[in-house]
C-alpha cells in the first residue's frame, strides 16, 4: 500500500556535536515502534565501532518511520540522523538536499554554537522549514529561556513554540513528533511524470555489491525496472527496493516524496556519484537534477606502511575504504625514508584520524602517518601554475615566482572570560580579524586565517584554552599570495623527507627550533653524537645534538701507564667519527607523530 503524498515528512536532525542528534533519533524510533525493546541499543544509528566509541556520528543514516499522529491519521516519517562536525558537513548537505524540514536540536546547557549556525544556513539555502527543539531541560546546568533568546537573536529563528524534550529520559518525545507532522510540510512530486531519483548516499556492502540510497522525486521506483544513472551514463537492473526501519525491509517500489535503497548488482562505488539523477532507461527525463559540488579534501598526508611487505594490503584496504567514503582520496607516491606509500587528502584532521583508525583496526595495519599539509599553488617563473601536495616535492626556489596559500573565514564562540587567550591564539596563527559582537554574554569571533596554521593542532588548543567552551567553524575563501618555505629537517646531516614542511617564513624558526627541541627527546641516544637541524634551503635555522652513549673502556686499567689509557680513548673516538660516518639512526614511529603536536607544550 503506497503512503499518499500529504502523509509523508522527510526531515533531518541537525546540531553541533554532543547536543543529542543520535539519542533523540534513538527515541523517535523507539516511540514510533521501529524496534521492539529488546533490538534498542544506544546510539542505534552509529554503527560503526569508532563512531560508538568517540560518541560521533560519521555517516549519516537513514529510518523510515510509521507514525499515528492525534487526528488518528498515520504518517510516513522518513529521518535523517546527520553528523556534528566540521569535517563532514559534506554528509550533512546531501542529506539536507534530500528533505523538506529540519529538527534543530541545541542544548539547554551550551546554547547554540558555531557548527549549530553552520548547519543552520545549510538548511535555510535548501528552503526548510525548521523547528527549533530545546534538548537535555533536565540538566541541572540548563537555562531554557536563554536558549530560546539565542536561538531568536543568533538564528534568527522565532522560539517561543521551540520544543522542549529530553532525548535521554523520554520527555516531550510525542511533541516533537506532533511538531514533525504539523509543521514540516509534505513533499511534492507526480507520480506519473517520468521517473526522476536523487541519488542521495552509496556503499559496499559484501553480499549486495552497492547500495544506493535514493529520494524519489518523480515517477515511480519499481524491482526490475531499467534505469539509467545520468551522469555516468550507465544503464542497471534494479533488483531490490526497499527502506530501512531501521532493519533492512524490502518493498516493491518507492513512489514520490519516499528515500528507500535500491541495489542492482553494482560492484564499484566509483558508479555510483552522489548528487547523480537516476531516470527510466526507456522513458527518461530530460532534464537532470542539480547535483552536488563534487567535495574537495583540503589536508593531505602520506600514509606509509610500517613493514614494507604490506605495502599490497594497504592498497587493498584503501580501495575498500574509498568504496564507503567518496570524500576521501588517494595516490601512490614513494620516499626515501620510509619507502613506498601513498598520498591521501581528506577533509579535516578527525577525517584523517578516522580514516587512519579504521586502518589500523579493520586491516589490521601498522602506519607512519607524514607531516599534514595543505594544497598550495605554486606560480613558476615560466608562467605555468602547478598544486603542491607533497612538501617533498617543492620546485627549486630559483624557479618559483610566488606562492599561495589556501585561507578560512573561522567562526569562533567563545564565553567573555576565555576571550583573550583565543584573540592572542589567532594572532599567533597569522589571522586577521574581521568581526566581534556579543550576543546572550558569548562574543562571536570572525577572522581570516591560512589553512596551514590550522590543520596542524589549532581544534585542539582551541579548546584547551577555553576549556572546552568555544565552538569553532569554518569555510575556504580561496587563495592568497604569502612569503612560504620549504623547511627541512635534517637528522645526522640526512634529510628526512616525511618531516619536511611548508610553512611561513615569519615562524620558519620558532616551528625548527620547537620541532629540533622535540625529536631530542624522542630519538633514543646511540653510540655517536647525532645533530638534529631544521634548514631553509642551504642556511640552518636550529640545532639540537644528541650526545652519545657511552661505554668505559678504560675500566681495565687500574693503575700502569697513563699512555695506555689515552691509546684506548683515542680508539673509542676514531671508531666513534667512522661510526657517525656510516651508522643509521633509528626514528621511532613516536616521534613522526609527537612532531606533529608542535606548540602543545
Amino acid at each position: 500500500m503506497t503512503t499518499p503524498l500529504s502523509h509523508i515528512r522527510n526531515f533531518s536532525i541537525i546540531a553541533h556535536i554532543d547536543h543529542g542528534k543520535s539519542t533523540l533519533a534513538d527515541r523517535l524510533i523507539q516511540t514510533t515502534g521501529g524496534l521492539t525493546q529488546r533490538e534498542m541499543t544506544e546510539q542505534l544509528l552509529d554503527n560503526m565501532d569508532i563512531e560508538r566509541e568517540r560518541g560521533i556520528t560519521i555517516k549519516a543514516q537513514t529510518v523510515r518511520l510509521n507514525y499515528t499522529a492525534k487526528d488518528g491519521e498515520t504518517y510516513q516519517l522518513n529521518l535523517m540522523d546527520t553528523p556534528g562536525h566540521v569535517d563532514f558537513a559534506y554528509e550533512v548537505s546531501r542529506s539536507l538536499a534530500a528533505c523538506e524540514g529540519a529538527l534543530l536540536v541545541v542544548d539547554a546547557a551550551q546554547g547554540v554554537e558555531a557548527q549549530t549556525l553552520a548547519n543552520v544556513y545549510q538548511s535555510i539555502e535548501h528552503d526548510h522549514e525548521i523547528v527549533p527543539v530545546i534538548n537535555k531541560v533536565d540538566l541541572p546546568a540548563a537555562d531554557v529561556e536563554k536558549v530560546k533568546a539565542e536561538i531568536e537573536d543568533i538564528v534568527g529563528l522565532p522560539a517561543d513554540d521551540a520544543v522542549l524534550t529530553s532525548a535521554k529520559t523520554g520527555l516531550g518525545i510525542e511533541e516533537v513528533l506532533e511538531a514533525i507532522v504539523t509543521r514540516i510540510p509534505p513533499p511534492g512530486g507526480d507520480e506519473n511524470a517520468p521517473l526522476k531519483a536523487m541519488l542521495v548516499d552509496s556503499w559496499y556492502d559484501p553480499y549486495l555489491g552497492v547500495v544506493i540510497l535514493v529520494r524519489v522525486m518523480e515517477g515511480r521506483l519499481k524491482k526490475g525496472q531499467q534505469v539509467r544513472f545520468m551522469q555516468t551514463d550507465e544503464t542497471h537492473l534494479i533488483d531490490r527496493v526497499g527502506c530501512f526501519t531501521p532493519k533492512r525491509t524490502d518493498l516493491s517500489e518507492l513512489g514520490p516524496g519516499e528515500i528507500g535503497f535500491v541495489t542492482a548488482q553494482i560492484k564499484e562505488v566509483a558508479q555510483t556519484r552522489v548528487g547523480d539523477t537516476i531516470t527510466d532507461a526507456k522513458k527518461g527525463t530530460e532534464k537532470a537534477l542539480p547535483g552536488f559540488k563534487e567535495v574537495q579534501p583540503v589536508v593531505f598526508c602520506g600514509l606509509f606502511p610500517i613493514d614494507a611487505a604490506d605495502f599490497e594490503k594497504l592498497r587493498e584496504s584503501l580501495g575498500k575504504l574509498r568504496l564507503n567514503d567518496a570524500s576521501f582520496q588517494w595516490e601512490a607516491e614513494s620516499s626515501a625514508a620510509l619507502g613506498f606509500g601513498f598520498r591521501c587528502g581528506f577533509l579535516g584532521l578527525l577525517h584523517l584520524e578516522i580514516i587512519q583508525e579504521r586502518l589500523t583496526r579493520e586491516y589490521d595495519l601498522d602506519l607512519i602517518t607524514t607531516a599534514p599539509s595543505v594544497v598550495y599553488r605554486v606560480h613558476m617563473t615560466d608562467g605555468s601554475t602547478q598544486q603542491l601536495h607533497n612538501p617533498a616535492d617543492m620546485p627549486e626556489p630559483v624557479k618559483i615566482a610566488n606562492m599561495e596559500e589556501p585561507w578560512i573565514e573561522a567562526t569562533i564562540y567563545v564565553p567573555d572570560d576565555y576571550l583573550g587567550a583565543i584573540l592572542k591564539l589567532c594572532q599567533d596563527r597569522r589571522g586577521i580579524q574581521k568581526n566581534l559582537t556579543y550576543v546572550a554574554g558569548r562574543a562571536q569571533i570572525t577572522y581570516e586565517l591560512p589553512l596551514n596554521e590550522v590543520v596542524f593542532d589549532f581544534y585542539d588548543r582551541l579548546k584547551s584554552i577555553s576549556r572546552g567552551y568555544a565552538s569553532f567553524d569554518y569555510h575556504q575563501i580561496g587563495y592568497r599570495e604569502g612569503d612560504l618555505v620549504k623547511m627541512n629537517i635534517l637528522v645526522n646531516a640526512e634529510p628526512v623527507d616525511a618531516l619536511s614542511m611548508v610553512v611561513h617564513r615569519s615562524v620558519a624558526e620558532t616551528r625548527g627550533r620547537g620541532l629540533c627541541e622535540r625529536l631530542k627527546e624522542l630519538i633514543p641516544r646511540h653510540l655517536f653524537k647525532i645533530p638534529i637541524q631544521a634548514a631553509i634551503g642551504g642556511k640552518v635555522i636550529a640545532r639540537e645534538t644528541i650526545s652519545a652513549m657511552r661505554k668505559d673502556v678504560t675500566a681495565k686499567c687500574y693503575g700502569g701507564d697513563i699512555s695506555r689509557k689515552k691509546k684506548l680513548l683515542e680508539k673509542q673516538k676514531a671508531g666513534k667519527a667512522r661510526m657517525r660516518q656510516y651508522g643509521n639512526v633509528d626514528i621511532p614511529q613516536e616521534a613522526f607523530i609527537a612532531a606533529l603536536r608542535m606548540g602543545e607544550e
